[in-house]
């Protein structure tokens, strides 16, 4: 008897894993979220979870983010991302950040169910035709997926506007949020990422960019 949950703002993806599970993991709880602010809810109030099934691009989760502040907050929770990214490169990084299995979105019933048995085995799946490389990131890029891990959900989306040169008073508008608290924000994530402006905010975001990889 498992504990599942799933992590994907797209509701027939979601009810593909919910039929793949209620068929093949009798008497097994599924609970659900559709953005990475409840997931992280949702992990607070279920701790034992055995197994989170986490899109990597969801709303409140651009690139990297989610997994990497799941893992941070969250240990021990196996992960297993699924994702309509297929780029090997992106693959391995996810399992160089923690995840246990990387789930193709274009995948079959039976390879879902395959993948699901494996992670909740305790072993590692990919596709097979990945090839696992022993050290997917960087020492560099594991310090700095720390720090990024230290930003909230609020301010990692005030981060991806400065990248997008959005002004304060912009970011405000659309945040529903006062200027002041933007700047406010602002003053956190330079704290937090030890950075002095902008700039090098911005380019210490770019590094977990999954486009990067010229996907």
């Amino acid at each position: 008897m498992y504990h599942f949950h799933i992590a994907d703002d797209h509701p027939l993806f979601r009810n593909a894993l919910l039929e793949v599970i209620n068929q093949n993991f009798e008497n097994s709880t599924i609970s659900e979220s559709s953005d990475l602010e409840n997931t992280l809810s949702a992990l607070v109030d279920n701790p034992e979870i055995d197994l989170l099934l986490l899109d990597l691009n969801m709303p409140g989760s651009q690139d990297l983010y989610g997994l990497i502040t799941v893992r941070e907050k969250f240990p021990t929770i196996p992960i297993a991302v699924i994702s309509a990214n297929e780029n090997a490169s992106i693959i391995n990084r996810a399992i160089g950040h923690g995840a246990s299995g990387y789930i193709p979105k274009s995948s079959s019933v039976s390879t879902l169910y395959e993948a699901i048995k494996t992670v909740t085995d305790g072993e590692r799946w990919l596709p097979p035709q990945i090839p696992f490389h022993a050290s997917p990131i960087t020492a560099e890029e594991k310090t700095l997926a720390a720090k990024i891990a230290t930003l909230t959900p609020q301010q990692y989306r005030v981060l991806c506007y400065l990248r997008e040169g959005w002004l304060n008073k912009q970011i405000g508008f659309e945040l529903g949020v006062t200027e002041a608290t933007i700047k406010a924000h602002i003053t956190a994530i330079f704290r937090k990422l030890g950075v002095s402006n902008r700039t090098q905010a911005v380019i210490m975001l770019s590094h977990l960019a999954i486009d990067k990889d010229h996907i």
